[in-house]
């Protein structure tokens, strides 16, 4: 009998007790603008930032409107103008190049290499195209965080990192947004904690936070933020950063605190399930895994796998079996945007060169999302499946 998946790839566990419980006082008291609060009250949103700092070690935090935006004022604090050219991923989701366009200046595009990362040597022989790189940290592969950061520092130019799929992820120890000047995560849906949408920016850069504070649309009302420089910062900056709104709401931020303090535990349950995955996908034919570097603590809410060098009809061929039994694949290499995927060439508002050795990667990269309400035998019939269709088309 042909096995097939019953279960779906997009629900979500449900959010914690406690959480719907602090969102419910939230809502019973009314205050839900993060500067709406009584003598003597923090705010959830201020207490949401205060912790996260401490938790990443960074010494100033903001919670913002969503990880795009949070992309976006970050490259708005570190001085990007209109026309500056940025260096980013060729391998990354669309809001990447999208925030990047958001303040009018171009992407620069650099390639992948087959673990899914930036690829170094072609980040090296264009360090002097730009001041700033937005390194995408894409679904939660890390590249030599202390190889890219040597090359960055002696180049002069400013890192940012996209962690939207690396919360909680570390390179040798030190915690994903912790090596660029600002990091940058996203608390969507999808992601590692769920706000239905938000973003957190961290950094220890004082004037990089004053700045990106009075972004987000303090108003003068700085002051009531935990995880904020001193004011006499905010006075050297406050005439000339523009208020660009997108704040927080103490609602998400409510929703938020109790999940942030048991995201370890989450990254534990993630990774048994991406590691039965792994385990039932090795040695399949024609499949190639993506291998995880030593040095890397990575968090399995996704795993990717390559059919390097196959057939656009092949590929969609493995996608619409595994559809067929109820496994959701996505594919990286189609002409056309298809939902969330997209290739750098997609995006038609930023100049493109072609990149032919990420062209054959991409052209390779399957992606699925691990959920939590997996078991770990639906994890283990995921992989049976895939292994099956596969090779399947592989002999064929």
């Amino acid at each position: 009998m042909t096995e097939t998946f019953t279960g779906s790839f997009t629900q979500q566990e449900p959010i914690p007790e406690e959480a719907v419980e602090a969102a419910l006082a939230v809502l019973r008291h009314g205050r839900l603008h993060r500067y709406n609060v009584v003598p003597g009250e923090l705010g959830e949103t201020a207490l949401l930032e205060q912790e996260f700092a401490a938790q990443t070690g960074a010494k100033y935090c903001l919670a913002v409107s969503s990880g795009g935006y949070a992309l976006a004022t970050a490259l708005r604090a570190v001085g990007v103008k209109p026309g500056d050219p940025v260096l980013t991923n060729a391998f990354t989701l669309a809001p990447v190049p999208g925030s990047i366009a958001s303040v009018n200046a171009r992407p620069v595009f650099v390639g992948v290499t087959e673990g899914l990362t930036i690829d170094l040597d072609d980040l090296e022989a264009k360090l002097d195209q730009a001041r700033v790189l937005m390194l995408s940290h894409m679904r939660g592969h890390l590249c030599d965080m202390d190889r890219l950061m040597q090359m960055c520092d002696a180049a002069g130019v400013t890192v940012i990192e996209d962690c939207a799929h690396t919360m909680g992820a570390a390179w040798r120890g030190q915690l994903s947004g912790r090596q660029g000047a600002i990091g940058c995560y996203s608390c969507q849906t999808y992601k590692h904690v769920n706000s239905g949408e938000g973003g957190l920016l961290i950094t220890d850069d004082e004037e990089l936070a004053a700045k990106a504070t009075m972004l987000s649309g303090s108003y003068m009302l700085y002051e009531r933020h935990l995880a904020a420089p001193a004011p006499e910062i905010f006075e050297r900056i406050k005439y000339h950063t523009p208020n660009v709104s997108g704040r927080m709401d103490n609602l998400r931020a409510a929703i938020l605190r109790p999940q942030l303090r048991d995201l370890d535990r989450q990254v534990e349950r993630w990774n048994e399930r991406y590691f039965e995955i792994e385990k039932g996908l090795r040695d399949t034919p024609g499949l190639t895994i993506v291998e995880r570097p030593e040095d890397e603590t990575f968090v399995g809410s996704s795993i990717q796998f390559l059919l390097l060098d196959w057939s656009a009809d092949r590929i969609n061929e493995v996608i619409k079996r595994c559809a067929a039994r109820g496994v959701e694949l996505k594919w990286f290499g189609g002409a056309e945007p298809n939902g969330f995927t997209s290739r750098y060439d997609s995006w038609r508002y930023a100049d493109s060169s072609p990149l032919p050795k990420s062209d054959r990667i991409l052209a390779g990269i399957v992606d699925m999302r691990v959920p939590l309400t997996f078991s770990l035998e639906d994890c283990r019939l995921i992989a049976r499946i895939i292994r099956a269709e596969v090779g399947s088309v592989y002999q064929s």
